[in-house]
């Protein structure tokens, strides 16, 4: 995994001229409708920490017209009537077992289900990564104070999606209206992503390695070769000096990529386990969706009644997609003008992600106690609001076995 200049990226998936297409003919901005409640929270957005996906329930409402050449809204609306065969579910241990007892009693009281009842975040998997020690901090104490340059950081993406992207309002009745909403967006924005060759802001909820994820990418690209039609998957990282990050951030974000393409090929693959999704989340299939969210589905080309429609269609829409490329791409941009820094271009490691995310979830899922940065990477605690407290700064700490 080497770091390389955009300069040095000619023969790279990723070296599309962006400026060639900002002469093209634009399609006018697809508009993202959201709930009132939503609204309000739009402008303390960009001055604050991204917020979970979890808390932002959306739908794009595409006003283009699609390519010929590409598969259109209405192409999933015809593939959401075929009959989608029922997930297989299984075989439930033995509760009389010494074994499974023990493994509930740990799942009772683990931070996942203590603290992520709604899914655990990519950013949750990034963070623990990071260090799982403030990870816990994090869930016991309360959460990380907003830096200054997080907040410009969270502004600068909300600028790049506003660039194609508009948010208005939708009203939102019930738990379904809104699960139903982020599928809907993911559903527009791949329309968006298949027809312009650009998307970003796309929401994934999907089942990895036993519990329910979610995650927001940045950013995903169509590849300008014909021959090609696996997305690319691009983050962009905003730095406050005008350097590039040290090893362990930009692994950070290596894993972060990889675990959007580790859940965007599941989805493509058909693993979205519906009967565990609503069960999980306590939704009704068959639950009557708003008028308003009826009316922006029949208007956008794929009428809905119920939240059961609507994942159907989100499943389908995924049927239509290629597995994201092998390259990933990490940008690194200077927060004062915007200015590239560089490029990290990597290839996806899946038995790498694997153990990462499998690891992270021994101390989600309670299997063993959080652990402390490594010796060699200690100058994180620099930056950590809870080093004044963390047994790690004065060295009374002893690491659970791996």
């Amino acid at each position: 995994m080497t770091e390389s200049p955009s300069e040095s990226l000619s023969d790279s998936p990723f070296n599309r001229n962006i400026d060639d297409k900002k002469n093209d003919i634009v399609p006018e901005i697809p508009i993202e409708i959201v709930s009132e409640e939503e609204m309000a929270l739009l402008e303390a957005a960009l001055v604050s920490a991204r917020a979970s996906f979890s808390a932002i329930p959306a739908i794009r409402c595409s006003t283009f017209s699609f390519r010929s050449n590409v598969r259109s809204i209405k192409s999933i609306t015809a593939l959401s009537k075929r009959r989608l065969s029922g997930c297989s579910e299984p075989d439930i241990e033995d509760s009389g077992s010494l074994k499974s007892a023990q493994k509930k009693t740990r799942m009772a009281d683990s931070f996942l289900h203590r603290f992520r009842k709604k899914g655990l975040s990519v950013t949750d998997i990034t963070a623990t990564e990071w260090c799982e020690k403030q990870m816990e901090f994090v869930l016991l104490v309360g959460k990380r104070k907003v830096s200054k340059a997080m907040k410009k950081g969270s502004a600068r993406h909300a600028k790049l999606e506003e660039e194609v992207v508009k948010k208005v309002k939708v009203r939102i009745k019930s738990i379904e209206d809104r699960w139903a909403l982020k599928l809907l967006n993911f559903i527009t924005g791949v329309n968006q992503l298949l027809s312009e060759g650009l998307t970003r802001e796309l929401p994934l909820i999907g089942f990895a390695e036993g519990v329910w994820m979610v995650g927001v990418i940045d950013e995903i690209r169509m590849p300008v070769t014909e021959t090609i039609r696996n997305p690319l998957l691009v983050d962009t990282k905003t730095r406050v000096k005008d350097t590039l990050p040290a090893e362990p951030q930009r692994r950070n974000g290596r894993l972060q990529l990889m675990c959007y393409k580790y859940m965007w090929d599941d989805l493509v693959a058909d693993k979205f386990p519906s009967n565990k999704f609503f069960d999980f989340f306590s939704l009704n299939p068959h639950h009557i969706l708003s008028d308003e969210i009826r009316e922006m589905t029949a208007n956008s080309g794929f009428p809905a009644e119920t939240l059961d429609d609507v994942v159907r269609y989100y499943r389908n829409t995924c049927s239509m997609l290629s597995p994201a490329h092998d390259q990933l791409l990490l940008r690194y941009e200077l927060q004062k003008d915007n200015s590239l820094l560089g490029e990290d271009e990597f290839a996806y490691d899946s038995d790498w992600v694997k153990n990462q995310i499998q690891g992270c979830l021994e101390f989600w899922l309670g299997e063993r106690e959080a652990s402390y940065t490594p010796e060699e990477e200690r100058w994180k605690c620099g930056f950590c609001q809870y080093s004044s407290v963390c047994p790690a700064k004065n060295g009374n700490h002893n690491d659970p076995p791996s």
